[in-house]
């Protein structure tokens, strides 16, 4: 029989309603697949074997229990990114600061998840405070891409990612605040669902910048993504940011031109000079063959794009400067000794945030400071209103967009070491979606010459994630990009 490693999500709901396994076979063989994969990888920074395999024997008994249709995510294992509250699972953040805190709640998209009987087998690796698009910055060590180990799986939530890809979880939580599901996603090979802003609850989300952060789903396919994304949305009264919109998901096209009258907007400024070959290749392909389902294609412009990446490293910077300065050693972080109060602050702080985090910090403060708060901060609200008003005018077109993931596939590690710039531009493509707080949804789209993924990446209007969804599935029931498997 196949192992249920290499099963879908959706292809285990229908095992398990079929009675073809139980909960207690798949959460063994991913446990097992994580002990010997693992190593390689350190995907992980907290493995709940005993607490999975004890949920998923009770969900067994439900399941046998009731004569009417289980939750929908009964028994199927999921990996949770270490930002996101699970009571009395370490919540790390990938940093020294937080070193044996658990949390006393859980998140409410990882709650939601669990009413629904879905069962969480670990913590995933993270950039301290999600601060990162390698997955190098936590302080626990390097996550490793599973389809070349001397390569990052991008971040920050990589762990997340290599985890579905390496078939260690059939689908994980990640967040995106800057690129952070879409941009791993694209570099692994996976489908990443970043949410529009205020779609998922952030309570229990431990805060980057609170205007950009956004919960996202791993899967191997856009349904395996829609499959966390239908029990995740949805108004919180515990977050005043969350919307009180109605999901909707309709019929579409025809099977043989499903994207009949779709039309696809084509952004000039996301093909720019320096892109890797095969990436831009891709892409224009995979656009190609939207077309060939029946969309139609318009090339449109979104002129302040040039501008997102300072803006972004403005602005999130400065919410994080402020959301950080909880982390003081007095109440449930690690305490660094001194007689002084202010000096157990300075050692506190000093000694325990990485490089990557004080740099965000100190430029965050700076932009808020007296005397050149307007200058930086307020100006960089004016202009991402301006990114905002230009999506507004591009769907005024189209319905949705269609663009590059990232300029490049997975680099090496240590690439960018002692270059913070090249880093941040790992990110030039999927940074204005979050200033303008749309959803996107990152997928495998190709290979590169080295046998590494390449990520095409759709946005579309806020709460469109429907009309996204249904594009990328669309795309992967005629592709088999989304179905190779890395060697790891």
């Amino acid at each position: 029989m196949t192992s249920p490693t290499s099963l879908t999500l959706v292809e285990l709901q229908r095992a398990l309603a079929q009675r073809e396994l139980s909960s207690l076979e798949i959460v063994q063989a991913e446990l097992a697949r994580i002990e010997r994969e693992e190593p390689k990888l350190h995907a992980f920074l907290h493995v709940a074997a005993e607490r999975a395999l004890h949920q998923a024997a009770e969900a067994d008994k439900r399941r046998a229990a009731s004569d009417g249709p289980p939750p929908a995510l009964l028994g199927i294992p999921i990996a949770v990114k270490d930002v996101l509250s699970v009571e009395g699972m370490p919540c790390t953040c990938g940093s020294r600061i937080l070193e044996g805190y658990r949390p006393p709640y859980t998140a409410t998209s990882v709650r939601r998840l669990e009413r629904a009987g879905a069962i969480v087998i670990g913590k995933t690796n993270t950039d301290e405070f999600a601060m990162g698009s390698s997955t190098e910055n936590s302080a626990y060590g390097v996550t490793h891409n599973p389809w070349d180990l001397d390569r990052v799986p991008g971040g920050s939530s990589g762990g997340s990612a290599a985890a579905v890809a390496a078939r260690l979880a059939p689908a994980a939580l990640g967040t995106d605040t800057g690129g952070s599901v879409r941009q791993p996603a694209s570099f692994c090979g996976v489908t990443g669902l970043k949410t529009t802003y205020g779609r998922i609850s952030r309570y229990g989300l431990v805060a980057f910048a609170s205007s950009l952060d956004t919960v996202g789903a791993f899967g191997r396919t856009a349904a395996d993504t829609a499959e966390l994304f239908k029990v995740m949305a949805g108004r919180d009264f515990a977050d005043a940011t969350s919307a009180d919109v109605p999901l909707k998901f309709g019929a579409y096209g025809v099977a043989d031109r499903p994207l009949d009258g779709i039309r696809v907007g084509v952004p000039v400024e996301y093909f720019i000079k320096g892109i890797q070959p095969e990436v831009e290749q891709a892409v224009r392909k995979g656009i190609a063959l939207f077309e060939q389902m029946g969309a139609e294609l318009h090339e449109v412009s979104l002129p302040h794009s040039e501008y997102a990446l300072p803006v972004y490293y403005i602005i999130a910077p400065a919410e994080a400067s402020a959301n950080l300065a909880r982390y003081d050693g007095v109440r449930y972080t690690r305490r660094a000794e001194a007689d002084r109060m202010w000096d157990v602050f300075f050692r506190t702080r000093g000694r325990n945030f990485g490089a990557e985090v004080t740099r965000r910090i100190m430029l965050g403060t700076y932009a808020l400071s007296a005397g050149y708060h307007d200058a930086y901060y307020g100006q960089a609200q004016k202009v991402r209103t301006l990114i905002r008003r230009d999506f507004e005018k591009a769907f005024e077109q189209v319905d949705m967009l269609a663009a590059p993931t990232s300029p490049n596939t997975a680099f090496v590690i240590g690439a960018h070491e002692g270059d913070p710039l090249a880093m941040y531009l790992e990110d030039v493509f999927t940074l204005p979606a979050n200033l303008a707080g749309l959803p996107g949804i990152s997928f495998n789209a190709g290979f590169d010459d080295n046998g590494l993924p390449i990520g095409m990446q759709v946005i579309g209007p806020h709460f469109r994630e429907d009309l996204l969804l249904h594009a990328v599935d669309s795309f992967q029931a005629v592709t088999d990009w989304h179905l190779k498997e890395p060697s790891v």
